[in-house]
C-alpha cells in the first residue's frame, strides 16, 4: 500500500473515532462509525489474499448490519420520544436494538463469530486496529447510553463471553486467534460493569489495549503468527520474549500485574451492588483463558 493511501485511510480512522465519540446526534454518530469501517477495510485486504478478501467481506457485512441496527434504534427511539440525544435513549426496545447492534459491533456474545475469523485474516497491525481502536467508538456509545440500558441481558452477553472466550481459546495454534478470544473475554468484564460503573468498563479498556498493544508489536517485530514460532523466539531475542511472556500473563488477569487491578476493581463493585454469584460466575470463567 502506498504512503498516500496509508495516510488517507489511517486519518479517516481517527476522524471517524473522533465524531463518534463527540458526537450528541445519533445520525454524527452512526456516520463516524461507518468513516471507521469503510477506513479499515482496505487496511485488511491489503495483501490481496483470498483469506484477506474474506476476511474484509465478512467484516463489511457484520460492520454494515450492526450499523443499520444502530440507526433503527435511534429513529424508533426518535419516533417515540423525538429526542436525537444520544444520552436520551429512554424506549426500552430502542435499548434492546441498541445493546444488540453495539454488541455485533464488539464481538460479544453471541455475535463474536465474526471476529476470530477476520482477525485471523488480517496483518497483525491492522489486527491490532481491530482489537483496541476499533473497539472505542462502541464502548463509548455504550458508555453515554448506559443509564439506560438492560442490565440483566448485559450481565447474561457479558458471562457467555467470559466462559466462550476462554473456552474456545484452549486449543487454538494460531496466535491471532488466542488473542480475538482473549478479546472477546474481556469485553465480557467490560459488558458486565457498564451499567454500574461505567467508568471502570473505560478503566478496563485502556488497560487492555494497552497490554494488547504490547502483544501485537512485540509479536509483529518478531514476525509470529503460530505458537511453534513463539517457542525458538527465546534464542534469538530473549528481553522481548521475557516483556511478552509478561504482558500475556498480565492479559490473563494474573495477580500481582496490572491485567489484574480492573477485574479486582470489578470484582469488587460487583459484590457491593448484590450480584456476588455473578463475581465469583465470571472469576471463575476467566481461569480457563489464564
Amino acid at each position: 500500500m502506498n504512503p498516500q493511501a496509508k495516510m488517507i485511510f489511517t486519518i479517516s480512522l481517527l476522524l471517524g473515532t473522533t465524531i463518534t465519540i463527540s458526537s450528541n446526534h445519533w445520525i454524527m454518530a452512526w456516520a463516524g462509525l461507518e468513516i471507521n469501517t469503510l477506513a479499515i477495510l482496505p487496511m485488511i485486504s491489503k495483501s490481496h489474499h483470498p483469506r484477506a478478501i474474506e476476511a474484509a467481506t465478512k467484516y463489511f457485512l457484520t460492520q454494515a448490519t450492526a450499523s443499520a441496527l444502530v440507526l433503527f434504534s435511534s429513529m424508533t427511539n426518535a419516533w417515540y420520544t423525538g429526542q436525537w440525544d444520544i444520552t436520551q435513549l429512554t424506549h426500552p426496545t430502542s435499548c434492546l436494538i441498541l445493546t444488540s447492534a453495539i454488541a455485533m459491533k464488539l464481538g460479544l456474545v453471541p455475535f463474536h463469530f465474526w471476529f476470530p475469523e477476520v482477525l485471523q485474516g488480517s496483518p497483525l497491525i491492522t489486527g491490532l486496529l481491530l482489537s483496541t481502536m476499533m473497539k472505542f467508538p462502541p464502548i463509548t456509545l455504550l458508555f453515554m447510553t448506559s443509564p439506560s440500558l438492560n442490565s440483566t441481558l448485559l450481565t447474561c452477553m457479558a458471562l457467555l463471553s467470559t466462559a466462550l472466550g476462554g473456552w474456545m481459546g484452549l486449543n487454538q495454534t494460531q496466535i491471532r486467534k488466542i488473542l480475538a478470544f482473549s478479546s472477546i473475554s474481556h469485553l465480557g468484564w467490560m459488558a458486565i460493569i457498564i451499567t454500574y460503573n461505567p467508568k471502570l468498563t473505560l478503566l478496563n479498556f485502556y488497560l487492555y489495549a494497552l497490554m494488547t498493544a504490547t502483544v501485537f508489536l512485540a509479536l509483529n517485530s518478531i514476525k509470529a503468527s503460530k505458537l511453534s514460532t513463539l517457542m525458538t523466539t527465546w534464542t534469538k531475542i530473549p528481553p522481548l520474549s521475557a516483556t511478552l511472556l509478561l504482558a500475556l500473563l498480565s492479559l490473563a488477569g494474573l495477580p500481582p500485574l496490572t491485567g489484574f487491578l480492573p477485574k479486582w476493581l470489578i470484582i469488587q463493585e460487583l459484590t457491593k451492588q448484590n450480584m456476588a454469584v455473578a463475581a465469583t460466575t465470571i472469576s471463575l470463567l476467566s481461569l480457563l483463558s489464564l
